[in-house]
């Protein structure tokens, strides 16, 4: 079985520097940081990061519930996804992995993105 990007990359440890740099990225951000001038960030890099290292391959350590509390105010919407894609896509790569590992990291988003829509739309 081959490696999970979570554990190819380090784990816990790596997953959280790279949420934290996408995060510095995101508020400096003039198309979506406006986002995120009243949210508890440092809540949001925690839940962002477990869910992030679960859906890479690591454990999971929260509830569903818990990560839509912290995402429904944000107001992420679809036409506003290049743009995280993108930074999210640098910050991965300015941590020294592939561009394989950018595709695996976004589609990660992409299916988080999905669960909360459903959830919301449910």
């Amino acid at each position: 079985m081959a490696q999970s990007l979570y554990e190819k990359h380090g784990g816990f440890k790596t997953v959280s520097r790279v949420v934290l740099q996408f995060y510095e990225m995101v508020l400096d951000s003039e198309e979506i940081g406006h986002h995120f001038d009243d949210v508890d960030m440092p809540r949001l890099i925690d839940h962002q990061t477990k869910f992030i290292s679960s859906l890479l391959g690591g454990p999971a350590s929260f509830s569903d519930d818990r990560l839509e509390v912290v995402h429904r105010p944000l107001g992420i919407t679809h036409d506003h996804f290049d743009e995280v894609a993108r930074l999210l896509g640098q910050a991965v790569l300015d941590h020294g992995m592939s561009p394989e590992d950018v595709d695996t990291a976004i589609a990660a988003v992409e299916a988080k993105r999905s669960i909360i829509v459903t959830r919301e739309a449910g």
